[in-house]
């Protein structure tokens, strides 16, 4: 699939009459027209982006979302709460334990949870509202509702049948459920409970030691929580570069999360008391029982088809219940396609923004396209975890030559005037070309810092070219430069 021209402009273009856009729907409004370029079903980070996408390329979309608002999972129980929750409880943490360090004396820190839960409502009415004010400048309609394909170029929503030349699947994706372990929102969360707890809990347990079982154990760790991570793996973060990986568990380890690795819960069973969870070893034994007061149930995602009438459709679903589809997002079923946590790749709402983006172009004749070596991955606890690129893991799987780069953040200037000096930088390098193959950052801010690697491989940069580029000094990004000179064995600062 070919890239974008630069010479294509990005804004609105003339496309043939057939492409007008089309009227915003507000709630309780009569539809001036019931036929659409396209139809796209989810308002989440893909579904949304596809649809202003298509809209700026002069396309008449229509956008169906059962939710109250806009934004879908990511910005009303997801990334954008989330976020909200883990800068809150830093900022507590920091006054509480670290201020003094900065010769910043305060008396009788207080934790307001009714408060901090309030300003993580604010942040989400804002994002949501901004994603509704982009459908009406765009001239996005908004089928409220759930939608339902019933035939190809046919899609029902609140009992109306509307037209559609494409439709788009953008469903997104859900928790995954845990057999034994039965979820209430209270007791037994998900990340959506896990985000409006009204009480900090005596013992939280999380099951599964990934992205979300990380971020959500440390927030309410640092609002007082003793918390239990319980991983059937014999590591954290599954899918992140080995070394990497092991040194985060050092850290959060050193910030009070325990951890019982290569353990599997096999039941749950709730009192007025609180949830007493069975675990047993991944590999079998003895079992052993663990109580908690809240339990959270984080073991993954899966993608979201209910009620979208693909099987009568006959659209084709793999093994793991994904949409299927080809390398430009078409299912079998001609004029029907699907993007983002609903087909195969990366759970990440960045990934599925490209992709919304991507199809928009390529149903306007361009060549839209994602690169999907170049998606970076992040873990917002703090310190912060990010990785681009292939780890040592599987650069070695596929017999490829490589060299490494690290440089720790103890070395850098601006880390240690910040009193953040956990982690270090790591590039992969290829042993010949010293094209730069993926990077791996645990630190502060990490997640900013790993778009200089991204951008650095999309341009199919060697670590010489990101040793060589001059990098403000002090800054956390000169930890960066040094680990590309350490490619080469010539850090400058260790």
């Amino acid at each position: 699939m070919g890239r974008r021209n630069a010479a294509q402009p990005l804004a609105r273009q003339a496309l043939p009459r057939q492409f007008a856009a089309g009227p915003f729907c507000q709630a309780g409004a009569s539809l001036m027209s019931d036929s659409f370029d396209v139809i796209v079903i989810g308002a989440g980070p893909g579904g949304y982006v596809c649809a202003i996408r298509a809209a700026q390329l002069g396309m008449k979309v229509a956008c169906v979302e059962k939710r109250a608002t806009l934004g879908g999972t990511c910005l009303n129980v997801g990334c954008i709460p989330s976020k909200a929750l883990l800068q809150s409880s830093e900022s507590f943490e920091e006054t509480k334990h670290k201020f003094a360090d900065h010769g910043i004396l305060v008396d009788g820190v207080k934790l307001d949870l009714a408060r901090m839960q309030a300003r993580k409502g604010e942040v989400v009415s804002a994002n949501t509202k901004g994603v509704e004010f982009l459908f009406k400048k765009n001239k996005i309609t908004w089928l409220k509702g759930e939608g339902k394909i019933t035939a190809p170029g046919k899609v029902e929503v609140a009992g109306q049948t509307y037209d559609a030349k494409n439709i788009v699947i953008a469903t997104g994706s859900d928790s995954a459920p845990l057999r034994g372990v039965e979820v209430d929102e209270k007791q037994i969360v998900t990340s959506t409970g896990a985000l409006e707890l009204e009480k900090v809990p005596g013992h939280l347990v999380v099951i599964g030691g990934g992205v979300i079982g990380l971020e959500l154990g440390s927030v309410w760790r640092r609002l007082g929580a003793e918390v239990t991570v319980i991983e059937y793996l014999d590591r954290l973060a599954p899918g992140m570069d080995g070394e990497t990986a092991k040194q985060f568990e050092r850290v959060l380890g050193k910030q009070g999360i325990k951890f019982k690795l290569k353990s599997k819960v096999t039941g749950a069973a709730k009192s007025a008391e609180g949830v007493t969870l069975t675990v047993e070893p991944a590999a079998g034994g003895a079992a052993e029982e663990i109580k908690a007061d809240v339990v959270l149930l984080a073991i993954g995602r899966r993608p979201y088809t209910d009620g979208l009438g693909l099987a009568e459709v006959g659209v084709e679903l793999d093994e793991r219940g994904r949409v299927k589809t080809d390398k430009h997002f078409a299912t079998n079923i001609p004029g029907i396609y699907a993007i983002g946590d609903v087909i195969a790749g990366a759970m990440l709402a960045h990934k599925a923004e490209d992709e919304g983006v991507a199809l928009a172009e390529r149903l306007a004749g361009q060549a839209g396209h994602v690169n999907y070596a170049v998606i970076p991955a992040i873990v917002y606890t703090w310190p912060e975890i990010a990785s681009v690129g292939e780890t040592e893991e599987e650069l070695k799987a596929r017999g490829q030559a490589y060299k490494v780069g690290k440089f720790p953040f103890m070395a850098n200037g601006r880390a240690r005037a910040m009193g953040d000096t956990d982690g270090f930088v790591k590039i992969l390098a290829d042993k010949e070309t010293d094209r730069v193959l993926g990077a791996h950052i645990l630190g502060p801010d990490a997640g900013t810092l790993i778009a200089e690697v991204a951008i650095a491989m999309e341009f199919g940069a060697s670590a010489e070219d990101v040793a060589r580029t001059c990098h403000a000094h002090p800054t956390l990004n000169e930890a960066v430069k040094e680990a590309a000179l350490a490619v080469d064995g010539r850090p400058l600062h260790i």
